[in-house]
């Protein structure tokens, strides 16, 4: 059956198989996410490759750094910056474990990543395909290719298990 004859639905949500590679970059990307639950953060990581090698690794540090910026993402692309001694990190792919919000979409695009992975949608905060699709805008200058879903159900898996223990904290 061709895609063309599939009624409302987008590729995106077409199942796509992930290499061993990819994968195996996603599963870094969740360990670091492992990491900051057990610091108290949020479990979202990240990190950033070029040419087929990690160049930045990070996890969220909002509450460890007091710093609203300190996204997954933004830290992973600040490193990669840094490493590469270039804010554009043309070429490199970020691989991240939940969908990005909008801050963090907006300085995808800035930065010029290549693609985004990304393991589970963010239903509340989700700016690549759950409530915007910024990296698909054509009024921007530039746009990042998405590729959503990338163990999406172990991403989930450990976000639900993170506010779950919070709640029943509480």
């Amino acid at each position: 059956m061709s895609t063309a004859s599939l009624p409302d639905t987008t590729l995106d949500e077409l199942p796509r198989v992930f290499s061993e590679t990819e994968t195996g970059f996603m599963r870094l990307a969740l360990a670091l996410a492992t990491d900051a639950a057990g610091k108290g953060e949020v479990p979202v990581g990240a990190i950033v490759v070029k040419d087929g090698r990690v160049i930045a690794q990070a996890h969220n540090e909002r509450e460890t750094g007091n710093d609203p910026t300190a996204h997954a993402e933004i830290v992973a692309m600040r490193k990669a910056a840094a490493v590469l001694g270039q804010w554009r990190l043309t070429d490199a792919d970020l691989y991240v474990t939940m969908e990005p919000c909008p801050m963090c979409a907006g300085a995808l695009v800035n930065a010029r990543i290549r693609r985004v992975f990304y393991g589970c949608h963010d239903p509340k905060a989700g700016a690549v395909r759950s409530l915007y699709q910024i990296l698909d805008d054509r009024r921007l200058n530039h746009r990042v290719e998405v590729l959503p879903g990338l163990l999406g159900q172990e991403a989930s898996a450990l976000l639900k298990s993170f506010f779950g223990r919070l709640r029943a904290r509480v």
